[in-house]
């Protein structure tokens, strides 16, 4: 079974070898920001500090130093940071709408009563850790809506009690990591606690600082050892950029219009955002607004790619601060500090027809060959190193953490969005073939058959009549049987057969993949077993109704099922199966394709068609990017375009309407017929610009 990502590390040994000397440097800047914190908020300053001095959006007094809000996520990152996501994290702050955003508790009061209540639910909190008793600040309601701030500003006045860790998943896998026990309930700060009191139990951590503790920490148990999207961003139009953000060390986008990312708490209001400054444009696709978010979430040791045009790498570089809204600047007032390796500029051989936007995803075998000189490279190409885990993708790392928490998942979304090539990815991380994740397509494919060749993973595909003596056991023809007629012999099925060979290697992984679990009769199919596929059931013995033999689920088998919810929805699943699986969408990827045919931005018209189809049928029957594709690459000629439309797109959407040919028309405009629903016959050549000025040219569909 997978573990938590210690890649084999003795905590002991490791903490043997970690050289505290290291740290030093970066404890002396630390304590000069806590310092700092101190001198512009003292604790006996809180109980009259003014909101303007506290919260984001508000212009502080002049010669008064940057808001609290502020100084505590973007100018002390050495004191660990808090950054990422929106300003909801500070439970109060000024959007750029004029409104005040008020967590739940504050709602519907005036903004200075609402802060005159977390003003003082901040000074109750200091006074309550002052003075020893620490479980009184559980009991501040409003303060649990920034456990963030609220954990790393009690670290800052009083780091004799807490460590410099904040977020709450990573402090729940050190507390594992240690020995403890986690208690789901508990807010950050306890849990802070918690860790901070195993790791000075430890002999091992004896003396250690805080700074010490977290840095050891993060290097060698890191919860993010998974691989991160390489982003491609455009140094501003055909670069002109470059040279300020080279020598400055950053990358900066334009939207200044929109005002600091961080006020936007999802991409929904950050695509409302951009319609309102740019109405009818791709300007306000959502996304765009998913990209933005994603460039203001950059997290430290990130990869990013400077591009001019679609042929020319300027430099790789790698993130090395946090998302800042720039306002000293005259332009691209959003900018993320990047420190850069302008040895990899390069002409590419062949151009990315998918780098005309400002953003664009890097596969990173691409990535790879642009970094293929460096000797530590091997990262970045997906191939370990001994004694190094290999990076997993983040969707990968998604399924197997609901596997570990559930023990059986369905990934549910619309035809053609990858849900059976996600299965099997994260069936090659528990093989351990996660070095062939990021390689081509045949490599994958042939570790794919090598993997289903084995005895631990198994791929099946439902159908209707597929049934529980297939899956668990029943009796079938005996074809080695010499006598007259028929004889029939007990049979184990698919799964049963599984589970025999996992209990008889308890130390490994086995895995099911049902392809299509929802074209089954799953309660026929799984019978009595399925009460035993939950996690605290596994290795009850039950008696099968059939053979009378006694059976049971072993803890080291998982299920990894596929559903196609155009087929039928979540909802129509027997509740009973809904109960005992986790389910990930896996939704339509406009980034998968993102590229151009002539006159057509392919990821905007796939955004835009998908959109009418959400309005006019439901989001169960968009189309998946894999439609797009052609080996693995956007589509990038006419003729390609025209047979994935004519030939798959459209007779899709025809099974859709169900002949209703003015639901097809409201679907693809005028690319059919209003009154028969017959598609409109026209060149290839011509097929691009009929697209881009139907869904890409900002006009609104029909009846929209």
């Amino acid at each position: 079974m997978m573990t938590f990502m210690t890649g084999g590390v003795d905590v002991r040994a490791a903490a043997a070898e970690f050289d505290r000397g290291a740290v030093a440097e970066i404890e002396s800047t630390a304590e000069d920001e806590r310092k700092q914190v101190l001198s512009l908020f003292p604790l006996d300053e809180w109980a009259e500090l003014p909101l303007e001095r506290y919260a984001l959006g508000q212009v502080a007094p002049s010669g008064s130093g940057p808001a609290y809000c502020r100084l505590m996520e973007f100018d002390t990152p050495h004191l660990g940071s808090i950054k990422g996501g929106s300003a909801a994290k500070h439970i109060m702050y000024h959007h750029v709408s004029g409104e005040w955003r008020l967590a739940a508790p504050l709602r519907g009061m005036d903004p200075q009563d609402a802060w005159a209540e977390l003003r003082g639910q901040f000074v109750r909190a200091f006074d309550a850790v002052g003075s020893g008793d620490f479980e009184a600040v559980d009991d501040l309601e409003v303060l649990r809506f920034g456990p963030t701030l609220v954990t790393k500003s009690l670290a800052t006045y009083f780091p004799q009690h807490f460590l410099p860790i904040y977020a709450a998943e990573h402090m729940r896998r050190f507390v594992t990591l240690l020995g403890g026990a986690v208690d789901a309930d508990a807010p950050a700060w306890r849990r802070n606690r918690q860790l901070r009191e195993l790791v000075g139990e430890r002999a091992e951590f004896e003396g250690w600082t805080g700074q010490e503790a977290m840095r050891f920490l993060y290097k060698h148990f890191d919860p993010r050892p998974r691989q991160r999207t390489i982003w491609k961003i455009a140094p501003g139009e055909r670069g002109r950029l470059w040279e300020e953000c080279r020598d400055g060390g950053f990358i900066c986008v334009g939207w200044d219009e929109l005002g600091d990312l961080g006020q936007y708490q999802s991409d929904t209001e950050l695509k409302q955002a951009l319609d309102a400054h740019w109405p009818r444009s791709s300007g306000g696709s959502l996304t765009l607004a998913r990209r933005l978010l994603s460039f203001r979430d950059l997290e430290a040791g990130d990869r990013v790619v400077a591009n001019r045009g679609m042929e020319e790498v300027l430099a790789t570089g790698t993130v090395d601060g946090s998302y800042q809204f720039g306002l000293d600047r005259p332009e691209f007032q959003h900018v993320v500090p990047v420190a850069w390796d302008i040895s990899h500029a390069q002409k590419l051989s062949k151009p990315q027809h998918g780098w005309r936007s400002t953003f664009a995803k890097v596969d990173p075998a691409l990535f790879a060959k642009f970094t293929a000189h460096q000797a530590d490279s091997s990262p970045d190409t997906g191939r370990a190193q001994a004694g190094v885990p290999v990076a997993l993708p983040e969707d990968v790392q998604a399924v197997l953490d609901a596997l570990e928490r559930k023990g059986q998942v369905i990934l549910h979304g619309p035809p053609g969005t990858g849900k059976t090539r996600l299965a099997l990815g994260a069936a090659l991380a528990l093989a351990g073939r996660a070095d062939v994740l990021g390689a081509d397509a045949r490599q994958r494919a042939e570790a794919q058959a090598e993997m289903l060749h084995g005895d631990r993973i198994h791929l099946v595909t439902f159908h209707p009549s597929y049934g529980y003596e297939d899956f668990v056991e029943g009796f079938k023809p005996d074809l080695s049987a010499t006598g007259p007629g028929l004889t029939l012999a007990l049979a184990d099925g698919l799964f049963h057969t599984l589970c025999s060979r996992a209990a008889a290697h308890p130390e490994q992984t086995f895995l099911l993949i049902i392809d299509e679990i929802n074209r089954g009769d799953l309660p026929r199919i799984f019978g009595e077993l399925i009460t035993l596929l939950e996690l605290d059931k596994r290795n009850l013995p039950a008696v099968l109704p059939v053979s009378k033999r006694r059976f049971s689920v072993p803890t080291n088998v998982r299920i990894i099922g596929t559903m196609n919810t155009a087929d039928r929805s979540i909802s129509h699943l027997d509740a009973a199966v809904r109960r005992r699986f986790a389910f990930l969408p896996v939704g339509p990827d406009p980034d998968a394709v993102s590229g151009t045919v002539g006159p057509l931005d392919l990821a905007a018209f796939f955004e835009s068609l998908n959109t009418r189809i959400t309005s006019h049928l439901d989001a169960d029957h968009q189309i998946g990017h894999a439609y797009l594709l052609r080996d693995g690459e956007p589509i990038a000629t006419e003729e390609d375009l025209a047979a994935a439309f004519h030939h798959e797109v459209i007779p899709l959407l025809e099974d859709y309407c169900l002949g209703r040919a003015d639901l097809l028309h409201r679907v693809l405009g005028g690319l059919v017929d209003a009154d028969t629903g017959r598609p409109v016959l026209m060149s290839s050549q011509d097929l691009a610009d009929a697209l881009a000025t139907e869904f890409t040219s900002g006009a609104p569909g029909p009846d929209a």
